[in-house]
């Protein structure tokens, strides 16, 4: 019960810092939450975050085993990544909105829903190195003898439920200067930099070796 207790607390303060450590995910519930509202990026957040509850009941049952294994699993969906990711930039770089919304609210409502919910899931699932995190980093935390499918998943959900938290205060926060962010102009400008962020992440994973 003490080295549970031990490996809980050490994982919690680990995941925890590495929530608030800023990435792509970071960047993309931002810009939602900027650009279309809090609803919105709170869809984001939550396709974020259940891609993490995906790679880890997937590292559980040894799924996330193959990306250490296979050279060419993980350069596949490496490379499925950041083309993804390269196409989102390129989208907000050469097409960046001039209105908060393109379209009445009651006709587009559940397809920007879906779009934003996909774009965080399919932001997190085709990053092979949250796959690689996840199976280098979760094992670590497992007590001699435990359920590891058990054990992997409720960690998985543990990191869900703190990015859920952290992604609330990031939204709340910006729900402050949103009516400023949702200019015209500034629009314009915040789409463009973020498809330029969006870009660089696209390049450091295209570049990044296990």
């Amino acid at each position: 019960m003490g080295q549970a207790m031990t490996l809980i607390l050490s994982f919690l303060f680990a995941i925890t810092v590495l929530t608030l450590t800023p990435g792509f995910d970071t960047a993309l519930v931002l810009r939602s939450a900027a650009a279309q509202g809090w609803k919105r990026a709170s869809a984001t957040a939550l396709g974020v975050t259940l891609g993490c509850l995906v790679w880890g009941i997937a590292v559980g049952f040894g799924l996330g085993a193959l990306l250490l294994a296979s050279e060419v699993a993980y350069n596949t969906l490496k490379w499925l990544g950041a083309a993804y990711l390269l196409w989102l930039g390129a989208k907000l770089l050469f097409k960046p909105r001039t209105a908060a919304a393109d379209a009445p609210e009651a006709v587009r409502a559940e397809q920007r829903y879906v779009a934003c919910f996909s774009r965080g899931l399919m932001g997190n699932m085709l990053n092979p190195k949250v796959g690689v995190f996840y199976v280098t980093f979760l094992p670590q935390f497992i007590p001699a003898g435990a359920s590891v499918p058990l054990w992997c998943t409720l960690m998985a959900l543990t990191h869900m439920a703190i990015g859920l938290l952290w992604n609330a205060i990031l939204i709340g926060g910006s729900h402050y200067f949103a009516a400023q962010l949702r200019q015209p102009g500034v629009l314009k400008i915040m789409d463009r930099l973020t498809g330029c962020v969006f870009i660089g992440f696209a390049a450091k994973l295209a570049l990044s070796r296990r």
